[in-house]
């Protein structure tokens, strides 16, 4: 469904990403884990054409949309859900969600429906201003807001950054029924083990490279992955979010 073939890109004449090749296929969660500064955002903004690849192709469903405009990805059935959740701080809840959707002309009734039945609280918060929620209520409209452009494949980014316990148990349950009713997804976490718990395949980034790849089960017994990425706390919180 999603597929980069030695992919790099970079900011002015500083190259953060150097052959990066991975693939999501359909139906499947994946994660991408790995230290801060590792190259993990800046993967999925040149997947949405936020940062331009230098070198390599990104594939989306067959399509090549390695030079397509960020627009024409979104139409094409990608949707990203960004670090700090970018929401339009001013807008209503119900506005923002309107956002999401648009590029759309088609009726928004049994999407809004979808979002609401997700997130019931969004509905109950509708007419209230996205800036005045709690940290979990914007990530929750931020991931509505993806979910009204109909996505093939959803891009998550730190979704659990911020949020209490509870509420991460909670966005990691969604993604997981998101993925039962078909919506693909790859996933950047920093609670590694939370997420290569929820993950069917995951793969470890290292300075702009990928080192490592492999079935989320496995990496979860991989002695070089238990060492850098799961220490006792997160794995104390991700056995509460899974």
């Amino acid at each position: 469904m999603l597929k980069l073939t030695h992919v790099t890109a970079g900011y002015g004449c500083l190259e953060v990403l150097h052959g990066v090749s991975l693939e999501v296929r359909d139906g499947e969660i994946v994660t991408l884990i790995g230290a801060n500064g590792a190259g993990k955002t800046s993967t999925l903004n040149t997947i949405c054409a936020i940062v331009r690849a230098r070198g390599g192709t990104i594939e989306l469903d067959g399509r090549d949309i390695t030079r397509a405009p960020t627009n024409a990805i979104v139409r094409a059935g990608l949707a990203q859900v960004p670090e700090g959740r970018k929401l339009f701080s001013e807008l209503t809840v119900l506005e923002n969600l309107e956002m999401g959707a648009y590029l759309r002309r088609d009726s928004l009734r049994d999407d809004m429906k979808k979002v609401f039945g997700l997130f019931p609280i969004l509905e109950e918060r509708r007419w209230q201003a996205a800036g005045s929620l709690s940290g979990g209520e914007q990530q929750m409209c931020a991931i509505g807001r993806a979910l009204m452009a109909r996505p093939k494949v959803l891009l998550l980014d730190e979704p659990s950054l911020g949020l209490a316990p509870l509420v991460c148990r909670r966005i990691f349950e969604v993604i997981r029924e998101l993925n039962r009713q078909g919506t693909t997804i790859l996933l950047v976490e920093q609670n590694a083990h939370a997420a290569l718990r929820l993950a069917h395949r995951a793969y470890v980034m290292e300075t702009g490279a990928i080192t490592l790849s492999g079935s989320a089960a496995d990496l979860l017994k991989d002695e070089k992955v238990k060492s850098a990425y799961l220490g006792e706390g997160q794995e104390a919180t991700g056995t509460a979010a899974s």
